[in-house]
Order: C-alpha cells, then structure tokens, then sequence
C-alpha cells in the first residue's frame, strides 16, 4: 500500500459492490436477533445538508456495528413528501408538485448514496405515493370505524397566504411557520382525531420510555397538561346565566377581582347583541392572537360587559369583562381571574384598575406588602383568605373543592392542555381525507375496495386556495350509498399523519394491506430512533397516539414505537458578513467565497476584509452552510463520516471547521499508511499490545451501544498511536487487524478497501472483532510513591504485589532516596495496588 488511498475511486467502487450483493437487505427468514435502527426520514427539499449527514453518520454506524455483532437490522429510508414547500414550488416555478417532490428525491438519493449508508433501499417509501397514502386512508377509516376521527365546526388558525389551517404548534409569534403571515381566527368544519382519549396512557407511557432523553418526556408531558382544580359555578347578579370557570388554583379563590371571558363565549355573544363597541372588540381578539403561548406575551385587552357575579364565598360582585388573553378552545372558555397570582391576570388587572389582593404569602407578617410590578405564582400559606387562612396551599386547595363540593356549586375535575388533533389542511399537496358529502346520506366513508383516492394531476396553482375544491371534475362522484351524486371531502391530511406510522410500513410492505402485524411484532419498538429535538412535541407524540391508537383497535400489539430515543446537535458555522451602507443590514457571504485566517477574513472576489460572525446552526438566509458534495468530492466519505463523529458529543452542536475535515482527511491517509504493515506471517508477542487492542475493542463496543461515538473516535485513535510506537510482531498485526475492523462501521469504504487485501469476503459481512476478557483485566498498576506525603517517584508493579516487596522497592528508588537525603524512615504506609507512603 504505497500509494495513497483514493477515496474518490474506493467510495464508487464498494458501493457498487454492496449494491450489487444486496448487503444491506434484510433477511426476514433470518433466525437472527433483530435489529431495528431508524433516523427520521427527511423532507425531499432538494439537497441534503450537514445536519443530514450528522444524523444519518450516526444510525449508520450503529447499524453497522448490529450487523457485526450477529444481528439482522433493519436501516431502511424513505420520503416525507407531502407539504406546503412543493405547492410554493409549483406556483412560483409553474412545475407540478408531484415532478418538483420526485426530482428532489432522486437528487437527495444520489448524495445520500455517496456517503455510502448502509441501507436497505429495496424498503423506500415516499408518502406522496399512492401505495402509502392509500394505506393511510384505510388505516384512517378503521380508526373512524372505532370513533377516534370524527368532523366539527372549530375556530382554527387560517393562513391567508397559504389558504390552510395551522395547528396551534404551526403559528409562531402569530404568524404562519411557512408563509410568515399573521394568523387569523376562522370557523370551519374540520377532521379530527381523538387524541385525547389517549392523554392518560400517553402520559403513563413518558414512564415506560426509559432510555428517552429527560428533556424530551418533560417537554411532552407539559404539552400533555394533566392538572386537577375546581370547576364551578358563578352565580350571575344582574343578568341571568350563570358563568363556568375550571381553575387548578382554587385556594387562590378569595384573590380573584374579576372574571373573564372568550371572545367566543356565549356571555360575549349575548352582550355583542345589544352592544356595537362589543361586537367591535369581538372583532379585534378574532384577528388578534392564536394560541395559548403567544397571547402570554401580547397587550392584554379587555371590554367591560357592564355585566356581574357574585363570589361564592364572600358574595361580592365581581365584574365581567371579555378578554383577549382567555380562549374558547381551553378549559370553559371563562376564569377566575387573581392578579395577585397570576402574570396575565395582574397586567390586566394593572390596565384597566382592578383590584390585586394578595391571598399567598411567604408568611402572615407578609400579609399586607405590596406587589413589586408582578404577580407571585409561588407556593406559601393562605392570607386574606377566610376560613383556609393559615393553610398550606395543598391543603387550601382540598379544602375549597371539599366545600364546594358540599354546597353543590362546584367539584374537583382533572383536565387536559392536550386538544385533539385537527388534521384538515386545505391544501392539494396531501393524502386526500377519503369521505363523500352526500346531500341524502351525510358523510360517507369511501368504501376501502375504491382506496386509493388518488390526486388528480391536471391542477392549478395560479389561484390561491385549494386546488381540489375548484377542481372542475375530481371532487364529482356518485354517493356509495344511495347512488346519488356527491362530493368528495376536498380536505387533505395534515403531513405529521404521514410520518405518525412510516416506521410500521418499513417494517412491513404487504400489497394488499397497511402492514403484516406478525412482522410488526417481529420489528417493533424501533431498538433505535435518532432524530432532532425540534420533533420532540408534534411528531413524536403524533407517532406514540398512532401507535397506541391502532393497538387498541387491534391491528398491531405494540404500545410504543421507539424503545430508545437520541436527539443529536446541530452541525454549526461561523457566518461572514458586511453592513450594507445603503441599509444598514448585513450581506453574508458563503464559506466558498472567504478567504480565511488565523484571525481574520477577506473576501476573495476583491480581497477586502469581511466580519467574521458567531458560529450558529447553518442557515441558507446567512449562508453560513457546506455543501456536502463538495465536501465528498474533495475529501471523501469517510472523511465527512469521521468528523462527523469526532470531537463533539452527539448530543452537542458540533461546529464545523475546515481544520476539522483536513484533520480527518490525513487520518484517513495513516490509517491507510498502518493496514499496509499488516504482515500475516508476523511473529512474537507483545503482551501490553495485546492488552491495549482488546480493552480498546471493548471500550469501542460500549461506546457506540451508547452512541458515544466521540469517545469511540478517540479510543480508536489512541490504539492507533500505541500501533505506531509498537514493534514489529504478530501482536502488532493482529492490532491492526482489529482496528480495522473497528473503523469499519465509521470508515467503510477505507475498511473494505483494505480487508480486501488482507481479508476474507466482504468486511460489510465481516464479524466485530473478539476479545480475550482475561486481557480486559489489567494485571499491572501504577503505584505512588511519597515522601512525607509528596510525590516521589511511582512503580509498575503486578497487581497483588505484596506489602513487603511494595515497600522494598520503594526503598530501592534513587528519587526516594535523594528525598529521604539520609533521614530515618520512621513510618511506611501501604495502600495495596495505589500507595507507598514513607514517614521519616
């Protein structure tokens, strides 16, 4: 191997190669242990990105390092193809969405076979085709069959450029996630899936998935929202309904001043009657905000109705206002308002002069101090508060439920944050909802022997809205019922349906039906899920509410679809950048067009300076991304694989560095440089080589079990080192063998480049490498010696040593004995196997 690997020909040349021997094909007669590893499938928006090669790099070293260990795996990809991004294509190019989302695919399937993963393309989905959507639409009948889908008019988050529905995790800052255009409230007739039948158990669930990251089962047990509190009843004073609130904080009762109302509210609607300034402010909420989140931070504003009710308690009167921050879609669309203790309620409070009474405290001298300009929300005993004066608030709050429970105006309740799932989208791009409007019958679900309803091709995107629901003939059709003719529901599915069961469909791909249950069985949970945490919420409660959902109607026996669950970080940039004067905005440049220093930057085109910016996640907008392909065409795979896995922990950002890919590129050059020493005929042994290779091998082994694949790289590059420095040996070669069979889930077109010449067959099917576990025990330690309690010198010695000889040698040492400087030993301290402590 005197020549330097050419990863440009070696990277062709072994893919064809493992193509050609269906490597990566699963065996489903295999009597094997399975192996499920799946990162989440990308959207095809025409290119991949170093955020892609990060993820994948790491399912594909796992699934890899499977395949060594004796395991038949499942690594397969696909497409989420659906969505937004290719209808905005088709109108600003003029190209079908269909063309533009397959065209896209084709690109990203090239580069991600240029990186050579290891998977099993004969299990490819994309779930813009009709043999996926058409299984979706029964799967989706079956769970209207059982009363988990059902339709009703809902206020919804419109987008008026996009002309869609957005669920509430889609409206950010009150604009729409894609279009960016503010929100508005409409009411439209909607699909919907009872997700909330399934709050319970899915919160139950968090419980169960152990090896899921902290962060991710708090952030979908807050969006789940169980809490338990007080629904009541305030009894009306001038008017004559009474008004329903919900509270978890009954034992604040006595601090509310006020009640709210929904815009939505029937209070509101009845005032809005007679009142024109009402209707008007009515108005103003519908075009206002959205959600839950975004009104916590936008002005609070409110209309007095004029109207009262009494305090059930005190018998006060409290006034009603309609307020902008209160929704119809959360609780009873009223509350009890406590400025005193909660921060929406004080700003309120604070704007229009109501009253904020303090009824927590940290202690009854406290009873009377002001607010500083904010609420308390903290824990504390009870003041000004009647008879749960002094109370705990555990305590205050059993006690207010146990009497309003008594006096029949009120009960303890537990309630949900979580809604169920609106899944209209009004949009051409999607599953099509498969139901028919009949004038005779209602709703009729499309009989499953007439699945798929396919999307018609001939579409328009010239006129903004639903392509479908003008569609001169597509939405035409006889009524399966009567006969008669109807209309087909022109709705597609929200996209976060595709991707809630792809993994059940890789899995299992019978013609015929959705899935084989028995191979689910055989599959599922996924051992390995591996995907960013910006899915934490939608998509992955989305997929545990599918899962659970379709095993309670008893298609498949698997509660959750993924046993172990890694978010990695993002791959990051430093951006480059000038202020443009005309402006004042920065223009960023590409890392392409800079030429960079130890300390600074020009730019190349006219070699003026550039500022160089912090290193944040690249972004097309800042320009601060690496092309990939570049990257391969230069370096190689298994350069990018390398670094990808390097330095950083999988679960931190890892910034991007040219000096980084270089780095991993020569490394890449000695590891090609060592496997040429290989020499089969070698002979001698190198005990403490021996030793080294196997507790490296082991460590490896652990390493990439818990996806610590930078601990794996620095292990690797150690034995490396020890390798270099070792003499020639059978010892030395067996090393070499053994690194490179280690580097071969990470490096594997170098790896098979090599075993090819000093192996057997293929090193895609070769085995992880064995280890000897007597070699895994060191049976040597370091000892320390000291002189009154200072390091002196240390001893390698076996381990087990006795105390006597401990300390002879420790006598015996010239460094010792200039420290001693001929002093009596008065004292020797053994610490078997760690110390020899010498008193004088």
């Amino acid at each position: 191997m005197n020549e330097r690997f050419d990863p440009g020909r070696a990277d062709t040349h072994w893919q064809r190669v493992w193509d050609a021997h269906a490597c990566f094909r699963v065996d489903e007669a295999s009597p094997k242990p399975r192996s499920y590893v799946l990162e989440m499938f990308p959207y095809p928006s025409g290119r991949i990105h170093i955020g892609h090669v990060r993820n994948y790099t790491m399912g594909d070293v796992l699934a890899r390092y499977k395949r060594m260990t004796g395991h038949e795996v499942l690594h397969p990809m696909g497409w989420d193809a659906f969505g937004m991004p290719a209808e905005n294509a088709a109108m600003e190019k003029g190209v079908h969405p269909g063309g533009w989302t397959r065209e896209n695919i084709a690109n990203m399937k090239a580069q991600l076979k240029r990186l050579g993963f290891a998977l099993d393309w004969s299990r490819e989905l994309a779930t813009c085709e009709p043999d996926y959507y058409g299984h979706e639409q029964a799967l989706f009948l079956d769970l209207y069959a059982a009363g988990l889908v059902y339709r009703k008019e809902s206020a919804v988050n419109w987008d008026p450029v996009d002309q869609t529905v957005l669920a509430n995790e889609q409206v950010i800052d009150g604009r729409g996630w894609r279009s960016g255009a503010l929100v508005e409230k409409r009411k439209l007739s909607q699909w919907f899936l009872k997700i909330t039948d399934f709050a319970e158990e899915l919160l139950d669930g968090l419980g169960t998935l152990e090896n899921w990251p902290d962060k991710v089962r708090l952030m979908q047990e807050n969006w789940i929202g169980k809490s338990q509190g007080l629904q009541f009843r305030f009894q009306s004073a001038n008017f004559d309904e009474t008004i329903e609130v919900y509270t978890t904080r009954p034992d604040t009762i006595f601090g509310a001043s006020f009640v709210a109302v929904a815009a939505d509210h029937p209070v509101a609607h009845a005032v809005a009657a007679t009142s024109s300034e009402a209707q008007a402010f009515i108005e103003l909420c519908r075009a206002g905000g959205t959600t839950a989140a975004e009104l916590e931070t936008a002005e609070k504003l409110g209309f007095d109705t004029g109207l009262k009710v009494f305090h059930p308690f005190t018998g006060a009167e409290l006034p009603v206002w309609i307020a902008n921050f209160v929704l119809m879609d959360y609780g009873t669309g009223a509350i009890m308002a406590v400025p005193g203790h909660d921060q929406r309620d004080f700003d309120f409070a604070t704007k229009y002069g109501l009253p904020i009474v303090r009824v927590v405290a940290t202690s009854a001298v406290d009873v009377d101090r002001p607010f500083a300009g904010e609420a308390e929300a903290g824990d504390g005993i009870l003041v000004n508060s009647g008879f749960i004066d002094g109370m705990g608030v555990a305590d205050a709050k059993a006690a207010v439920i146990a009497r309003a429970q008594g006096e029949g105006w009120g009960e303890g309740r537990t309630v949900w944050r979580l809604r169920d799932w609106g899944v209209s989208r009004q949009r051409y791009w999607g599953t099509p909802i498969p139901f028919i409007h009949c004038d005779a019958c209602g709703v009729v679900p499309v009989p499953k022997d007439q699945l798929p309803v396919t999307l018609p091709e001939d579409v328009d995107f010239q006129t903004p809205g639903n392509p479908l629901a003008r569609h001169a003939t597509w939405k035409h059709v006889a009524c399966p019922s009567c006969g008669k003719p109807a209309l087909r529901e022109t709705d597609t599915l929200d996209t976060f349906v595709d991707s809630s069961w792809y993994f059940l469909r890789f899995a299992s791909q019978p013609a015929d039906r959705p899935f084989d249950p028995e191979q689910i069985a055989r599959w599922l949970p996924v051992e390995q899920y591996i995907g960013g945490i910006e899915h934490a919420i939608l998509h992955l409660l989305y997929a545990r509410f599918w899962t659970r959902a379709l095993k309670r109607i008893g298609l498949i026996d698997v509660a959750e679809p993924f046993a172990s669950l890694f978010t990695q970080g993002m791959v990051t940039h430093e951006t480059y950048f000038r202020i443009d004067d005309a402006h004042g905005q920065p223009v960023y440049f590409s890392p392409g067009e800079i030429e960079r220093g130890a300390e600074s930057a020009v730019l190349k085109a006219d070699g003026a300076p550039v500022e160089i910016g912090r290193v944040i996640k690249m972004s097309k907008s800042k320009k601060n991304v690496v092309d990939p392909d570049e990257i391969v065409a230069t370096y190689g795979a298994d350069a990018i694989r390398w670094f990808m896995l390097s330095d950083s922990p999988p679960e931190r950002d890892l910034p991007w560095s040219e000096a980084g890919i270089e780095g991993c590129a020569r490394f890449v050059q000695r590891l090609w440089r060592l496997f040429g020493q290989y020499d089969a005929a070698a002979t001698g042994e190198d005990k403490p080589l021996d030793r080294k290779r196997d507790q490296t091998v082991a460590a490896v082994a652990e390493d990439i079990e818990a996806l610590s694949f930078n601990k794996a790289v620095a292990r690797i590059y150690e034995l490396a080192s020890a390798i270099d420095k070792a003499g020639p040996s059978a010892s030395r070669s067996a090393a070499i063998r053994a690194i490179l069979l280690l580097v071969a889930p990470m490096m594997p077109h170098l790896a098979e480049e090599a075993w090819a010449r000093i192996g057997e067959g293929l090193i895609a099917e070769a085995a992880w490498p064995p280890v000897d576990p007597a070699l895994l025990v060191d049976d040597e330690v370091t000892i320390a010696v000291q002189v009154k309690g200072k390091l002196r010198d240390t001893l390698t010695v076996a381990k087990g040593t006795a105390r006597e000889e401990l300390e002879a040698l420790a006598l015996a040492s010239d460094k010792v004995q200039r420290a001693l400087d001929g002093a009596e030993v008065r004292k020797v301290i053994v610490v078997p196997d760690r110390l020899v402590n010498l008193v004088a």
